[in-house]
């Protein structure tokens, strides 16, 4: 007699039967360690309450702490009263707004560009702009530990793809050798690496452009609020913004909202308008989010103690991993990974330390590969220091049951 199971995998489609094999997810849940989708009911903020817990919030991507800014809430509210809760169409039909234009003009000389073009998401920024630029003859560039969104981009291009190691100059320029001469080429890189918070070397990718006559996009989702002068990103930061062909910015971190921009030139922000699908095909922003997203950038401008205060609690973390004992790679940023180097032990000490008070997220693969699992630990400049103290005893104390930390 066939057992139960057979019987069931017998019942179902050959596409049933093959995700049916896939129970990593279930083994993590029976083990009591799985980290993903907890559910938060309660505003975005330093602390959080779950299943009726409070815990300090440190996984978050609001570098500045503006999702309950009061101003941004209420230019959300009043973008709804005023357009309604959506625009049912695209940008190129029904979907434009007055504010979409309005942000649209502001973020892109806050990057110092001749105009830019926003997108519903910041995953739709990079899948659109990557995927179109370049054509079959021509090549995009990119750093191997490129954010998802540059690497689905370029899935969905005809062009020649080439990988370069991280942050490998050496290596990007054996790749830049191998383009033909009179072909595009797009270098694509992070300018603050997601998971890693090590920043991208602009001057240096930007000399070797100019070398081999390619042009540059930077993705600066985790440098906009962060780096450079009034948080203008990456590219600010080092000085390149007029060398830098595309930069690309997400609302989703420090302008507490959702959705994303490219600001380039006007003969570039053309042809994208026209060619980009997932602009020209996806609904347009809401009008909450541009709204929300608008009043989040007056507050960057306006309010330059957020930025000093993030990056002193930046700095005191730093300070303190480090003479903790733990491995946390060449970080610059209020990323900070914290490496582990082992899937399980990863979501073992994300639970232990949630059970602790303390909310941190799980990296582990295929994000990274298995013995580059780390624990994401981030920053929002409206952490207390007295918050953050209570993180790293924390930390030393799970790291130290584990052997990780003496």
């Amino acid at each position: 007699m066939r057992d139960l199971f057979s019987l069931e995998l017998t019942d179902m489609t050959l596409l049933q039967q093959k995700l049916a094999k896939y129970d990593a997810p279930q083994k993590a849940m029976a083990a009591g360690i799985y980290p993903y989708g907890r559910m938060i009911e309660s505003d975005q903020d330093t602390e959080v309450q779950i299943s009726g817990k409070k815990v300090l919030m440190f996984g978050s991507n609001a570098y500045l702490g503006l999702l309950n800014h009061p101003k941004v809430k209420e230019a959300a509210i009043e973008a709804i009263r005023k357009y309604g809760t959506g625009c049912a169409g695209s940008r190129h039909l029904n979907g434009t707004l007055d504010i979409h234009i309005e942000l649209e003009k502001r973020l892109a000389r806050f990057v110092g560009k001749e105009e830019a073009m926003t997108y519903s998401t910041g995953f739709q920024v990079n899948l659109g702009v990557v995927s179109c630029l370049t054509g079959r003859e021509d090549y995009v560039i990119w750093d191997e530990l490129d954010h998802a969104s540059i690497i689905e981009g370029h899935r969905l291009s005809f062009s020649n793809k080439l990988k370069y190691k991280h942050n490998d100059m050496d290596s990007l320029e054996k790749q830049l050798q191998k383009c033909e001469p009179d072909k595009l080429k797009l270098i694509v890189t992070d300018g603050v690496f997601s998971m890693e918070g090590d920043i991208a070397r602009l001057p240096e990718i930007v000399a070797l452009s100019k070398k081999y006559n390619a042009s540059v996009m930077v993705d600066e989702a985790h440098g906009i609020g962060v780096l450079g002068n009034q948080g203008r990103g990456t590219c600010d930061h080092f000085g390149v913004s007029q060398d830098v062909d595309l930069i690309m910015g997400t609302f989703s971190k420090s302008l507490a909202s959702i959705g994303g921009f490219i600001a380039s030139n006007k003969e570039t922000i053309n042809y994208l308008r026209h060619h980009s699908r997932s602009y020209i095909f996806s609904a347009s922003n809401t009008p909450s989010a541009t709204a929300a997203a608008s009043a989040a950038l007056d507050i960057l401008l306006s309010e330059p103690e957020r930025l000093e205060h993030l990056w002193k609690l930046t700095s005191y973390a730093l300070e303190g991993f480090r003479n903790m004992g733990c491995e946390i790679g060449d970080t610059a940023t209020p990323i900070i990974p914290l490496y582990i180097r082992n899937n399980d032990l990863t979501f073992l000490i994300v639970r232990e330390l949630f059970d602790l008070g303390v909310f941190v997220n799980p990296v582990v693969s295929p994000a990274v590969a298995p013995t580059d699992t780390l624990i994401r630990f981030s920053l929002m400049a409206t952490h207390t220091q007295a918050q953050l103290d209570f993180a790293l005893e924390a930390i030393r104390k799970v790291f130290r049951s584990h052997q990780l930390i003496l």
